[in-house]
């Protein structure tokens, strides 16, 4: 267990110590397979365009691309995150963190494909998609096989604080850390929880109401900040005088959770 000095003399972000601010050979291969992830969302041509009218239509594609980046970055900043903060490379924590990468390395395809019929559909097909589905069966296994990766990569960050709590006295975490890394906790699985819900509502809906299934993600924009003000709120129970925000405001509310899924 760390010395009360070594702990004091931490950088900290927020209320939080990181422990963990030295780049590990752990994070490095979880920062590169995340960057190739990435790749693959663009990989989606045989060749450059050849003329303007070819790279008009390529552009157009954006909106699929930021929407799958925005989410593939989402859980980079989630493990990030937790490597900073604790520090952790431990046998299970890595086995864990190999696990988040094999998932987003297949997810990634779902995802694409996900998103870009996602967005031709808002868009009247403005931004195209060449994945076509034959048939709403084959609509519930997409949004089935999405759902299983969203919540198994949030599964992924789950774990790893859990991992990390379990940690506490060896990582010496004071009272706010502690409760922040439950509230990191509470906050992955709300999100996780919504791959279950939107799979099962795929499968539960008649035909003509399976977009149901994708557009019940958008309750995670709703549901997440109202997360992060409540969390936020109760941390300042938690505060202590040692705490390295102690002089700062109670809510907070980056460090409860929502800030890591939205930051």
């Amino acid at each position: 267990m760390p010395s009360e000095s070594e702990i004091r003399d931490l950088p900290a972000r927020g209320s939080m110590r990181l422990r963990g601010a030295e780049v590990s050979r752990l994070e490095t291969f979880v920062d590169a397979a995340f960057a190739f992830a990435l790749t693959l969302l663009v990989i989606s041509f045989d060749e450059l365009p050849a003329s303007y009218s070819e790279l008009a239509e390529a552009l157009r594609s954006i909106p699929a691309f930021a929407a799958s980046f925005t989410i593939i970055v989402m859980f980079w900043i989630a493990h990030r995150n937790w490597s900073q903060r604790y520090g952790l490379d431990d046998s299970l924590s890595t086995i864990i963190s190999l696990s988040l990468v094999f998932v987003i390395m297949v997810y990634v395809y779902p995802l694409r494909s996900m998103m870009a019929a996602a967005m031709s559909a808002i868009t009247g097909g403005w931004v195209p998609s060449t994945f076509t589905l034959e048939g709403p069966d084959e609509a519930r296994s997409l949004f089935t096989l999405y759902g299983v990766g969203f919540t198994t990569a949030s599964a992924c960050i789950v774990l790893l604080n859990v991992r990390a709590l379990s940690f506490a006295d060896a990582l010496g975490l004071n009272a706010i850390e502690r409760y922040i890394t439950r509230a990191e906790i509470a906050a992955w699985s709300i999100v996780g929880s919504f791959g279950v819900l939107s799979a099962s509502l795929a499968w539960l809906m008649p035909d003509r109401m399976i977009g149901l299934a994708g557009w019940s993600y958008a309750l995670l924009g709703l549901i997440m900040p109202i997360f992060g003000r409540v969390s936020g709120r109760r941390a300042g129970r938690y505060r202590d005088p040692e705490s390295p925000a102690a002089s700062g405001s109670a809510t907070d509310s980056a460090d409860c959770g929502q800030g890591d899924i939205t930051e």
